[in-house]
């Protein structure tokens, strides 16, 4: 939903990478591509959503931003990265190629029925979560998805 009175607006996470190539090379696994304009061999431009992308930065790069130290992911959570795919077979199938491509699952599936996701650190400790949600869920939000699915499966 675009927020009216910011209409356009984008957003852009940035995370500080050991070894750019690298990480572009485990996204490029997991289905992301990057944008050429904004990629050279400092950051690379991740695509996310329609207005949403992921900065991978060189540590220099992400130190030239950042005015605090850079946290190290094996000891500090600073952030989650969660992201959707269409179906709950893509969850697996992302999650399965992230592990491929080095990655540590950090959780195993977790499945609520209407949200289905699998958990995951890059290559350099970040935290991601890949998740599906049911369309309807997305819709109705996620009680009164509930509560339909009650009223559905109750007797008549």
């Amino acid at each position: 939903m675009t927020d009216p009175a910011h209409p356009g607006r984008m957003l852009f996470v940035n995370i500080p990478v050991a070894d750019l190539e690298r990480s572009k090379a485990f996204f490029a696994e997991l289905g992301f591509s990057y944008n050429p304009v904004f990629t050279d061999e400092t950051a690379a431009c991740m695509p996310v959503g329609e207005h949403a992308f992921v900065m991978l930065l060189s540590r220099e790069k992400f130190a030239e931003f950042s005015k605090l130290p850079i946290a190290d992911p094996a000891t500090h959570a600073l952030a989650l990265y969660c992201f959707s795919v269409s179906s709950r077979d893509e969850v697996d199938a992302v999650g399965a190629a992230a592990l491929a491509a080095g990655g540590r699952e950090a959780d195993g599936a977790e499945d609520h029925g209407f949200m289905y996701s699998r958990s995951f650190f890059d290559l350099d400790g970040h935290g991601w979560q890949v998740m599906w949600m049911d369309p309807a869920a997305v819709e109705q939000g996620p009680e009164a998805f509930a509560a339909s699915v009650q009223d559905a499966d109750a007797p008549a």
